[in-house]
């Protein structure tokens, strides 16, 4: 009644009758709000569901998209990942009053994190007459998603929810996935809830102990995880098999062999000689050899199926062998996902699912104009047949191209990533490739040579996908029979090698074979590693306190420091996901174990530290004095806080060096090739780490030459 007499009284004192009937209209137009997982995503859903302009806001600083269509009124806003923490009540934030132990059983609260965007999400909820959660659908994303719903409802509990779940930020998957909502999967962010819980008690609690018990504290803490800790340990397993690995020395013998002017090498038909005097034998008979028979000649044909579609494992083995960090790798994926130009990248499916069309993804990439003739190659064949990897699951398809990306407004990596995710695409889809060997046999003075060629005769796949593409090996046209110059022999020495240093690639690999980590966390993991300073390079080399932490776990609570005990609660965690069980029940039986190991720990504390603090002191000694032959120590100064490196026989001797005041200085056990001064690792975070001689007055530097850039 109001509403009509305020009306009636604009009628009589001549107000704008149509912009109040406008304003009327708006008030009876339903509300929705849409909450994206990032702000880019918010933009670019707005700008798909409008059709038209979108109107761009501000909400306590944070932006909001709005646009009105069919009648209602619609915005977007875009979250930053995770708006609330797990955290422990106040009370319990003194590491040196508090036992850690007491966090076994403490009580966990949820703390805003992102208090700006809470405000911005409560106002624009509290006028919503329905929430649509569009976060990325996977444990994490669903969490995330709850807990904006349950900041919604705070200020408006009745308000209707649904979810949009998409794979993909285009047109069509962000349509079909508005046009048809879903409820909330709860189950699967109960499972991402009790990862928080449990990584939070478990992550909290040892952290504590191992800083506590070696007396490293500050900002140089020790960090101990459930899934870090059996991580680090298989980096230092590797390392210690590397180390107590015997190098035998082994002789090979090769030979130069002509035919028709065409050179080509055969290796001996004892690959591997472990007694000299056996092959020594060997180059006396060849001694004085003019030519080698032929006796025989093999070939061969050999189809190599293509690939598998890509999931995140395969993805980011494949990024780590093209010289692209995991972490930045997966960083990338996202903002390529968030352009709409390539599928959600946190995937454990390695089958195309029946509703992906491949033929309109061809058709698409026809119109790149780096990688579209490819695309129109692939269409020419009468049927479309994937490859399809061992796993299966529903949640998104394998990572695929889905736009069409601009190289000029990509970065270097971005491209080079996009156009992995398009040939990985276009191999699955490509025929086998087929290759010819040719083993030729020739005999040389009663001694057997082998030599071996091979090369593509169709390249099927490897068109599309040349990654690690072997190059072809020929060798002459010969028959059985032919006589070819024998040219010299050569007796090459040898060692064995050990075993190799994990990769980023290859350790991410493990972890899944292992169960540790998630799609979603294991690049994260291996970061966290080079981050808290236990770990650097790539092949991966551990410090000597990652050593000693690794170790010390393994002593002192090797359950800890196994995969079993992870993968059990992985296992316990995809049973929440499932709703075979309860959140609360899978963090209770968590607590009971985390209690056991720290009986374990709690009763050789002392030895434990000991161990520790030894690493530790180990990383600091950078190598020998050149003036008095004691250790050389990074040291920081007591008064100025700057670090140096410095001669432990001080005050006897006062040798010291600079060295840089920011990033992790990594001890790397060797000399410098022009001066013989240790030589260091910087890492800063920014960038690529470099190795660094420590004397500033070696010749070395005078030609820059000092520094030689490392991958990550």
């Amino acid at each position: 009644m109001l509403i009509i007499a305020g009306v009636a009284d604009s009628i009589m004192y001549g107000y704008n009758v149509q912009a109040i009937e406008l304003k009327l209209r708006e008030l009876d137009e339903h509300m929705k709000l849409i909450v994206t997982e990032k702000n880019i995503a918010a933009e670019r859903v707005a700008k798909i569901l409008a059709g038209s302009k979108v109107k761009t806001e501000k909400s306590y600083t944070v932006p909001v998209y709005k646009f009105s269509k069919n009648g209602t009124k619609t915005a977007v806003i875009g979250l930053k990942g995770h708006i609330l923490k797990v955290d422990f009540p106040a009370e319990y934030s003194n590491w040196q009053s508090v036992a850690p132990e007491s966090l076994i059983d403490a009580r966990i609260v949820k703390v805003p994190m992102q208090k700006q965007i809470i405000k911005a999400l409560q106002k624009m909820g509290k006028e919503a007459d329905e929430v649509i959660i569009a976060t990325d659908f996977d444990r994490e994303g669903e969490l995330i998603g709850v807990d904006a719903v349950n900041m919604v409802r705070e200020v408006n509990p009745d308000v209707a929810i649904k979810r949009a779940r998409f794979s993909a930020i285009t047109k069509p998957e962000i349509e079909r996935a508005f046009g048809h909502p879903e409820e909330l999967y709860v189950n699967l962010a109960n499972a991402g809830e009790a990862r928080q819980d449990i990584d939070l008690i478990w992550g909290a609690t040892l952290t504590r102990f191992l800083s506590l018990a070696s007396s490293r504290l500050g900002r140089q803490f020790l960090s101990v995880g459930r899934v870090q800790s059996p991580t680090l340990v298989l980096i230092v397993q590797r390392e210690k098999e590397r180390e107590a690995f015997v190098i035998e020395p082994y002789w090979q013998i090769k030979a130069d062999y002509e035919h028709d002017s065409e050179r080509f090498v055969a290796s001996h038909r004892t690959e591997k000689f472990w007694d000299k005097a056996d092959a020594l034998r060997v180059m006396d008979k060849l001694a004085g050899a003019k030519s080698g028979k032929v006796t025989a000649v093999t070939k061969s044909r050999r189809e190599t199926t293509p690939p598998a579609p890509f999931n995140t494992t395969a993805f980011l083995t494949a990024t780590a062998s093209i010289g692209i960090s995991t972490t930045n790798a997966m960083r990338i994926a996202e903002s390529l996902y968030m352009w709409g130009l390539i599928s959600y990248p946190r995937v454990d499916n390695t089958v195309y699912p029946a509703s992906l069309n491949l033929r309109e993804v061809l058709e698409m990439l026809m119109s790149s104009p780096q990688l579209g003739v490819m695309a129109t190659e692939l269409l020419k064949q009468k049927e479309l047949k994937p490859t399809r990897g061992k796993k299966f699951a529903t949640d998104h398809p394998p990572i695929h191209p889905t736009g069409i990306a601009d190289k000029d407004k990509l970065d270097a990596q971005e491209w080079k990533i996009y156009e992995l995710v398009v040939r990985r695409f276009y191999a699955t889809l490509a025929p086998v490739s087929v290759a010819e060997s040719v083993r030729i046999d020739i005999d040389t003075n009663g001694e057997p040579f082998l030599a071996r060629g091979s090369r593509v005769v169709d390249e099927g796949w490897l068109r599309y996908y040349p990654y690690g593409r072997k190059k072809d090996e020929e060798v002459p046209a010969v028959s059985e029979g032919d006589e070819v110059a024998f040219i010299k022999a050569r007796l090459d020495e040898k060692e064995t090698q050990p075993p190799a240093r994990y990769s980023q690639g290859k350790l991410i690999q493990k972890m899944e074979e292992l169960g540790l980590g998630t799609k979603a966390t294991r690049h994260e993991i291996i970061k966290n590693l080079y981050d808290r300073g236990y770990v650097h390079s790539d092949p991966i080399q551990p410090t000597e306190t990652g050593v000693a932490v690794a170790e010390s776990l393994l002593k002192y609570a090797e359950r800890i420091a196994t995969p079993a005990m992870t993968a059990e609660l992985e296992n316990d965690m995809d049973a929440i996901a499932e709703g075979e069980t309860s959140r609360s029940t899978v963090v209770e039986h968590s607590r009971r174990m985390l209690a056991d190991i720290m009986l374990s720990l709690k009763s050789k504390q002392n030895e434990l530290g000991a161990e520790i603090r030894a690493g530790i002191r180990e990383d600091k000694i950078v190598g020998p004095c050149p003036n008095c032959g004691s250790d050389l120590k990074i040291i920081r100064s007591k008064k100025s806080r700057k670090r140096f490196v410095g001669c432990t026989n001080y005050p006897a001797c006062s040798t010291s060096y600079p060295l840089p005041q920011q990033g992790e200085v990594i001890a790397l056990g060797e000399q410098c090739d022009t001066c013989g001064s240790p030589r260091v690792k910087v890492l800063t975070g920014k960038g690529k780490p470099w190795i660094l001689c420590i004397n500033p007055k070696c010749p070395s530097k005078e030609k820059k030459e000092e520094v030689a850039v490392l991958g990550e």
